[in-house]
């Protein structure tokens, strides 16, 4: 297990504290545990970030089928 210190402003902590306090109760650990959930939430929104990014590049790249290159909007009949 890795301990990390952060510096974040009081407001914030508070805030964080109360939710937490609201939905999971007061107990031991349960900062830990919101704390864990939050990084763990904002690691797989940069990892979806950054995959979805990449996908799109390759998308405005076209795709080749054989002799001739398609581009996503031939594709998609959207040719208004």
């Amino acid at each position: 297990m890795a301990t990390i210190t952060v510096n974040i402003s009081d407001e914030t902590g508070e805030q964080f504290r109360e939710t937490v306090k609201q939905e999971c109760g007061i107990g031991k650990g349960k900062l830990g545990s919101a704390v864990q959930e939050a990084l763990d939430a904002w690691v797989r929104s940069k990892k979806n970030l950054e995959i979805s990014q990449r996908q799109l590049c390759l998308m405005e790249r076209g795709f080749y089928f054989g002799k001739r290159k398609f581009s996503r909007d031939e594709l998609h009949d959207r040719s208004n």
